[in-house]
């Protein structure tokens, strides 16, 4: 069953960034992040997304501690599951998990995620006594490939579970799991879609041109800073689209990705994102918008696959 409560979930990849800032750029305190919290809550943006491979924890224990003055009914949270941070014990996935539970404070994920396909045969299964014992509620699987979304259900089916939700990278500048069909299958199937990157890590927010680059020195800035001029054109496009609804160019990529039928994860630093996110939400995108920034999208020419990504198709 669907029971995501938010049309757009939190991501807080970039809260556990190194302390020289090194992944985005900034390196954030839970001082800086306990207004963000709160203003989200208030505005019932209640889905948190982390996981233990976001700063070996430090995301998860900055998100838990900020979350510990809210009743636990009152929110969700998504973590994951990284096979290539599993030691080599004999049940890796619950051991992770533990760490998890213990650094957010809670005693259930309301969904546990298998990071990646690194070995669906082996992992998978892990699950299953979790969802048995409700310290899982749901299982989602992250960038996987269609037939490995199938196989991972397949194997929970056997217990009588299965695949509840799918995240992967998709945006305007990277739609393989629309392509691939990963859309329509979760669409037919009543599978939650999350969208990572919906922003590229904030190329398509229209703040940062050849003029205004990301920051230097971090791993941002090495990918995206030079494809800065192929995305012009559709920036601008984002931006001239917002002007018609008295958005923003980040409110509008974001409402593109919700007029696909997915959810977005949109990484928080700064109160102030939380009204934008509302204003996200409530956009009503046409037809022509959409041809018109997917037409864009294509003529650049850019592929953001990420490094730890494998396609889609």
């Amino acid at each position: 069953m669907k029971n995501t409560t938010a049309k757009i979930a939190l991501g807080t990849w970039a809260w556990g960034d190194t302390s020289d800032g090194q992944v985005f750029g900034d390196h954030l305190t839970a001082e800086d992040l306990q207004p963000v919290v709160a203003d989200a809550m208030a505005a019932g943006l209640n889905v948190w997304d982390t996981a233990y491979a976001y700063g070996s924890g430090e995301s998860e224990k900055m998100l838990g501690t900020l979350l510990q003055k809210y009743p636990r009914d009152s929110y969700q949270l998504s973590t994951k599951f990284t096979p290539q941070m599993a030691g080599t014990g004999d049940n890796e996935v619950a051991d992770m998990l533990a760490g998890s539970l213990q650094r957010l404070h809670t005693d259930f994920i309301d969904i546990y995620w298998i990071h990646n396909p690194a070995d669906v045969e082996k992992w998978t299964p892990a699950l299953i006594p979790l969802l048995q014992s409700g310290k899982v509620k749901r299982v989602g699987v992250s960038n996987h490939n269609l037939a490995q979304i199938k196989r991972a259900d397949e194997i929970l089916a056997t217990a009588g579970f299965h695949v509840s939700a799918v995240q992967n990278h998709f945006s305007l500048l990277y739609r393989s799991s629309e392509e691939a069909g990963i859309l329509d299958y979760c669409r037919d199937h009543d599978i939650d879609f999350f969208a990572y990157m919906v922003l590229e890590q904030g190329v398509l927010s229209g703040r940062y041109d050849v003029q205004h680059p990301l920051p230097a020195g971090s791993m941002r800035a090495q990918v995206y800073n030079q494809v800065l001029p192929q995305v012009e054109d559709l920036t601008a496009g984002l931006t001239k689209i917002g002007a018609k609804y008295d958005a923003s160019a980040a409110e509008v990529a974001t409402a593109y990705a919700l007029a696909k039928g997915t959810t977005p994860i949109i990484g928080v630093t700064k109160p102030k994102y939380i009204a934008s996110e509302m204003k996200a939400a409530s956009l009503d995108l046409t037809p022509v918008d959409i041809i018109e920034l997917e037409t864009l999208a294509a003529a650049t020419h850019v592929d953001t696959k990420g490094s730890w990504e494998a396609p889609m198709a």
